[in-house]
């Protein structure tokens, strides 16, 4: 993505009111916004010459639906474009599933103009932190975050005095998710999809055991945790900034 001009925006939502009213929120915030109102429209403004940084994607659309639109994304690209899902509050199935598919982030409507930007942001950021070659698993060795690197290879833990620690199948696999998605939420019941969809097994009652024991291995303090915080009421979240290397 070209930092030197502005993000380009695509919201796909069939509700004209809302898509007018966050591309107006957008635009005045610095991005450059363009519509759709379905499937067919989204795939109009894809197939311009002007690239698309990143899809705001509402899951309840008229003949495609949006996890129906988001697999075909994913399908058809080898760089594929940044995806935030917006899905009704109770929708908890969907979001899930939209996780597991590899959607950037996901906002239940109704939410407020400035989180989606906040959202948009994060997951902006992160696209830029990755190599040109869009994180292809097989280019990328180490993760650092904070005082730590974490060898992909060998999947051990080393602290900045070189200091080596393997960390288990669990445990190497929350972590690396927690990485994989520095500043999102995660609830419970979508850590255990995620970890599942990588098949990592783990239990539900020890997911709270499993943070606890991966915040340990970091470092974190109990009452101030540095890496791994908890969001009450809805989760975890990794809270530090990480960068890639080959």
């Amino acid at each position: 993505m070209d930092e030197q001009r502005p993000a380009h925006i695509l919201v796909v939502d069939d509700d004209r009111e809302i898509r007018e009213l966050v591309g107006d929120y957008l635009e005045r915030n610095g991005f450059r916004v363009s519509h759709a109102g379905d499937g067919r429209q989204m795939n109009a403004v894809l197939a311009t010459r002007a690239p698309v940084d990143l899809i705001v994607l509402d899951l309840m659309l008229p003949g495609e639906d949006g996890l129906s639109i988001f697999r075909r994304l994913r399908a058809e690209s080898r760089s594929p474009v940044p995806v935030l899902m917006l899905t009704a509050r109770s929708d908890d199935v969907d979001r899930i599933i939209g996780l597991e598919l590899g959607a950037d982030d996901y906002l239940a409507k109704p939410f407020v103009p400035r989180e989606l930007v906040a959202r948009i942001r994060a997951v902006l950021r992160r696209v830029r932190m990755l190599p040109p070659s869009a994180l292809a698993e097989s280019a990328v060795r180490t993760i650092r975050f904070g005082d730590w690197r974490l060898d992909l290879l060998q999947r051990n833990l080393i602290d900045r005095g070189g200091v080596v620690t393997p960390l288990g199948g669990a445990e190497y696999g929350l972590l690396r998710l927690f990485l994989d998605h520095p500043q999102h939420i995660f609830s419970r019941d979508q850590l255990l999809a995620q970890l599942a969809r990588r098949e990592f097994e783990i239990e539900d009652r020890s997911i709270d055991l499993r943070v606890s024991r991966l915040r340990r291995r970091l470092g974190d303090h109990a009452r101030d945790p540095r890496y791994i915080r908890t969001v009450r009421n809805e989760g975890y979240v990794f809270a530090q900034p990480v960068s890639y290397e080959a």
